[in-house]
């Protein structure tokens, strides 16, 4: 074959198949997007822009707007309901007159005070805070307000923990319901004793010595939602003060009462004498004052719930 007859096949190839020849497209290749000559090509749609197009907009259900008009009716019959409870209530607290004194109310409500609190523990999570408490004590151990024993499982016996524990409560049923769960929580740990007692007369620990007995002091003090039914909570503080160890001792707090916020403070007052009657307990006292009039030293403070629970690391203040 001349030169020039191979020039002119080359060329044909190059510009493609004959006319009337199928052109067979490479299919890992995309065809271009046909468009005209003299027209723009359209912008690529911006997929986080919305339709704001009236035909695309989707209508409620009937079904769910009744839902929804059933629901908001209930809503407000509810609160409705609550807000006329509490105006009642509040009504007939004011009409009360209730001793400061309420602590012989636990006397009656001994067997049902854990069914009692058990739900507003486990919502508020209080279980765990009263474990992260108890489980810094150490050394000899005094715990007051003791109650039914609701810290019982959380404390390390032993000597590595805590050596002895005393457990004080002025309630005869509620220190029998706390010996007796200790027993089935603990049954080997012989280093424990249980008294029913005021908080303000407990003496300080001893041991015999020969023929006389040597005091010492108690290495930590727990109380636990007790300040709250003590006719004198400061001067309680004052006297576990005195029986803390100086230098390392401890007394840890865990209460409830005023709050960060006047309105729940209003209702907590409205209702106070009302709650106190019923459960022998007035929650509306300002533990910060509480410790602040009781002379000890704040080593760590705590606040949870809208400040209605306070936690407290208190020590004896050091002259």
């Amino acid at each position: 074959m001349s030169a020039p007859r191979i020039g002119r096949s080359a060329l044909k190839a190059a510009k493609g198949p004959a006319p009337g020849v199928p052109r067979i497209l490479n299919k890992t290749q995309p065809s271009p997007a046909p468009h005209r000559a003299g027209v723009p090509l359209p912008k690529r749609a911006n997929p986080h822009l919305l339709n704001l197009s009236s035909e695309s907009q989707t209508r409620m259900s009937p079904r769910i707007m009744t839902m929804l008009g059933v629901s908001v009716l209930t809503i407000g019959t509810y609160c409705g309901y609550l807000y006329t409870s509490y105006r009642r209530e509040v009504a007939q607290a004011q009409l009360m007159n209730v001793p400061e004194d309420v602590s012989d109310r636990y006397n009656h409500t001994a067997r049902t005070f854990d069914a009692d609190v058990e739900l507003s523990e486990k919502l508020m999570r209080i279980g765990k805070k009263r474990r992260d408490l108890v489980q810094q004590a150490r050394g000899h151990v005094l715990e007051v307000s003791c109650g039914t024993g609701r810290n019982l499982e959380y404390y390390s016996l032993g000597a590595r923990g805590c050596r002895s524990v005393t457990f004080v409560d002025l309630s005869p049923e509620m220190v029998e319901i706390a010996q007796e769960k200790f027993g089935k929580l603990h049954p080997g740990f012989k280093w424990v004793e249980f008294r029913a007692q005021d908080a303000r007369e407990v003496p300080s620990p001893s041991h015999n010595r020969g023929q006389e007995k040597v005091a010492y002091y108690y290495d930590t003090i727990v109380q636990t939602m007790g300040l709250c039914s003590m006719p004198d909570p400061a001067g309680t503080l004052r006297h576990l003060g005195a029986l803390t160890e100086p230098q390392q001792g401890r007394i840890l707090l865990l209460e409830h009462g005023r709050s960060h916020y006047d309105w729940l403070n209003r209702v907590l007052d409205n209702l106070a004498p009302a709650h106190a009657d019923r459960h022998g307990c007035w929650w509306n006292r300002d533990i910060g004052q509480i410790v602040r009039d009781s002379g000890l030293e704040i080593v760590e403070e705590q606040r949870w719930h809208f400040g209605t629970t306070w936690r407290y690391v208190l020590r004896p203040r050091r002259s």
